[in-house]
């Protein structure tokens, strides 16, 4: 095991498997669940949800109207929620048909979004250091926490996703992917995403964004900004000395 001076595990990927990616996916929520791969895009005018297997043609996309701006998802079972950037709402949406179900108000800005199915709370992020918990009916906040690597904050958390007691969170605009203990805020592991696209594939913009944790095994789906590639990986201890 690598680990730094601040007892956090080095990790790096490990590519299984390349799949192809919209390359036009402003990728802001990414998220598996009963073989479907749901995927949320941003940009006012250009928004989506998307539902279908991982690597292929969504099988059902929905747009959102303008000005609506697109951001974090995450699946309760029969529905999701869809964060809004800066628009004040959250959307709940039939996951069979991606057709609203409601909307409720969510005043802060939307970033990223998991559910944490071990205490029965949705975690979300806000681009700040701070995780907040809520009720996954209601959004209602009930609780929080800072993320530290050691006594620094860290800021920028984006995309989320939960698994078991754990937070995995992109951090922006970074190819660093954060392994956060969600009792205490403190970062467990740092992940090395780099070196995924070539330079001739990247695009303004197109920065990491996008983790989704392949049920009933150690892998995830990995992707980001107008990214033309999506990777199936592993994480696995980082090379001697690597930062």
């Amino acid at each position: 095991m690598s680990t730094s001076a601040d007892g956090v595990e080095r990790l790096r990927v490990k590519v299984l498997e390349i799949l192809t990616h919209d390359p036009q996916a402003f990728t802001q929520g990414l998220e598996m669940a009963d073989g479907t791969l749901y995927e949320g895009t941003g940009l006012s005018g250009r928004s989506s949800v998307r539902a279908g297997p991982p690597g292929s043609r969504p099988t059902v996309s929905v747009a959102m109207p303008s000005p609506l701006f697109g951001e974090g998802l995450t699946v309760l079972g029969r529905t999701l929620w869809q964060l809004t950037w800066r628009n004040g709402i959250a959307i709940e949406r039939d996951t069979r048909t991606l057709s609203e179900v409601r909307r409720v108000p969510y005043p802060d800005e939307g970033w990223g979004a998991c559910l944490q199915r071990s205490r029965n709370r949705l975690v979300t992020s806000d681009g700040s250091s701070r995780l907040t918990f809520r009720n996954p009916r209601t959004l209602a906040e009930t609780g929080g926490i800072t993320v530290r690597q050691g006594a620094r904050p860290v800021p920028q958390l984006n995309e989320l996703e939960c698994v078991d007691d754990a937070v995995y969170a992109n951090v922006l605009p970074t190819d660093r992917i954060m392994r956060i203990d969600s009792a205490t805020g403190a970062v467990t592991a740092s992940i090395d995403a780099t070196g995924l696209l070539r330079e001739d594939e990247k695009v303004r913009g197109s920065v990491l964004n996008g983790i989704a944790a392949v049920p009933g095994t150690q892998q995830f789906l990995i992707t980001g900004k107008f990214w033309p590639k999506m990777f199936r990986v592993l994480f696995v201890p980082a090379k001697p000395g690597a930062h």
